[in-house]
């Protein structure tokens, strides 16, 4: 059984996020853990209670997908949930050369492997940091959000 650990970080869950852990699901993973990062000197749009409430609404119907909240650094925490993989999320080639390069620096490090899967095209138009920061100004993304979008369908 393959286990992937999807970093949640302090973003609401997005289309964009959705989209990456199905597509794992589909390729290359049995289970998937979304990690929601708690870190109290951090400013977020949501909580991490918040977050995790949004997450499991989403894949409340999903038992391969869990959601846990984590403190510190990723890797430790893949480490203790047993992940065989890290899995992260491309929406561009800059961005491929970056996770590329941290998929590295962690691997030689924790020696854990990274996933690197790219989100569709329609799901990677806007960033999970833009969608926080027009939240922060009370702005509707309801349509960037996935929990909020799928009660739409």
């Amino acid at each position: 059984m393959k286990r992937a650990l999807f970093p949640g970080s302090f973003d609401p869950f997005t289309v964009g996020h959705k989209d990456i852990v199905d597509r794992a699901l589909r390729c290359v993973a049995d289970e998937v853990v979304i990690a929601v990062g708690v870190n109290a000197d951090k400013k977020s749009a949501m909580t991490a209670e918040e977050r995790v409430t949004a997450i499991r609404k989403v894949y409340q119907d999903e038992p391969r997908v869990t959601v846990q909240t984590y403190e510190g650094l990723t890797t430790d925490f893949a480490q203790t949930t047993g992940a065989d993989f890290l899995l992260r999320g491309v929406r561009s080639v800059k961005d491929f050369e970056y996770e590329r390069d941290i998929a590295e620096m962690n691997r030689r490090l924790t020696g854990i492997e990274t996933v690197l899967l790219y989100c569709s095209p329609e799901c990677a138009c806007v960033s999970s940091s833009v969608v926080r920061e027009l939240m922060s100004y009370g702005k509707d993304v309801s349509e960037f959000l996935a929990g909020l979008r799928l009660d739409k369908d």
